[in-house]
């Protein structure tokens, strides 16, 4: 069966992409692309929250056999990590790259040279990595690697804290949004990200980026368009997870594709916090799923 086309073939096509690469460009000169609302001039060299000035960083790129199943297929997920983040949670995995800065400013051609080899590797799709901070630089060189031949969906892989106004730039952009809803209760939001406005933020971001593309849609065991949400459950219950599958269900659809992550553990600066100081044991793991299932949730990674 012959693959899908993505949509942005023909966003490309009809002029569509550029106007939104300039757009897009256009606001790194004060920058509110994310929620923090820094305000910085990016292009001549100031940075906010993200650390991020007019080039992107990128900490690595490979094809991923750990994400989830529609994504990865036989031959992978072509990931593209990007250093720094407009979350910055205390306790992410990825600390060295997330707050530490580790990686290396790439161009946009040099950008683009990297889907390229991702898609020319065998990879099923391009994953973008905490884009949220770099949504101009992905535009300028997604319009490059078109013209030279890129054909396979891309992932918007976030933490959904992310703006709607920035989201509607990718509409028809991009094929798979990966959110991971992370927290329902701003204090917690607050005490790991410093970001209390996260959960309403997250909110309307995943409702938009369901109206730009849907339920997930597989082809041949391959995911080629639509939702797909992550959800991190915490020690304690501090994620929030019966009320976040209650809004899938209820707000977004009871199709949604849901991935209910068992992996947390303590890292970056949490080893000090009395409720995040350890992993989460089986049974709240177990409990998670219990209640997502009872949410009317029903497609699980």
């Amino acid at each position: 069966m012959k693959r899908s086309q993505p949509t942005y073939i023909k966003t490309f096509e009809t002029g569509i992409l550029r106007e939104r690469k300039k757009t897009a460009t256009e606001q790194l000169t004060n920058c509110h692309l994310c929620p923090r609302n820094c305000g910085v001039d990016r292009t001549s060299g100031e940075t906010g929250i993200c650390k991020t000035g007019q080039k992107a960083v990128v900490a690595s790129y490979a094809p991923h056999f750990g994400e989830e199943a529609p994504l990865v297929g036989k031959n992978g997920s072509g990931t593209i990590f990007f250093t720094h983040c407009n979350l910055l949670c205390n306790f992410c995995q990825n600390y060295d790259i997330s707050h530490k800065g580790q990686g290396m400013e790439v161009s946009k051609s040099h950008l683009a040279r990297i889907m390229l080899e991702l898609q020319q590797m065998g990879c099923h799709n391009i994953n973008f990595v905490t884009p949220s901070h770099v949504i101009p630089q992905i535009l300028a060189a997604l319009e490059i690697a078109i013209e030279k031949g890129l054909n396979i969906p891309l992932v918007y892989n976030t933490s959904a804290y992310d703006r709607v106004e920035s989201l509607k730039l990718l509409d028809e952009i991009i094929d798979i949004y990966m959110p991971d809803f992370k927290f329902w209760d701003s204090k917690v939001a607050e005490e790991t990200c410093d970001a209390p406005d996260y959960p309403e933020k997250a909110k309307v971001a995943i409702r938009e980026m369901y109206r730009q593309v849907g339920d997930l849609l597989i082809e041949n065991g391959i995911a080629t368009r639509g939702l797909l949400v992550r959800h991190l459950v915490m020690p304690n219950g501090l994620a929030g997870t019966n009320e976040i599958m209650k809004f899938l269900s209820n707000e977004i659809s009871e199709n949604t594709y849901v991935n209910i992550m068992p992996q947390y553990r303590p890292c970056g600066a949490v080893f000090n916090h009395k409720d995040l100081s350890r992993p989460i044991s089986e049974r709240e793991f177990k409990y998670a799923n219990k209640i997502a299932k009872q949410s009317g949730i029903w497609r699980f990674d």
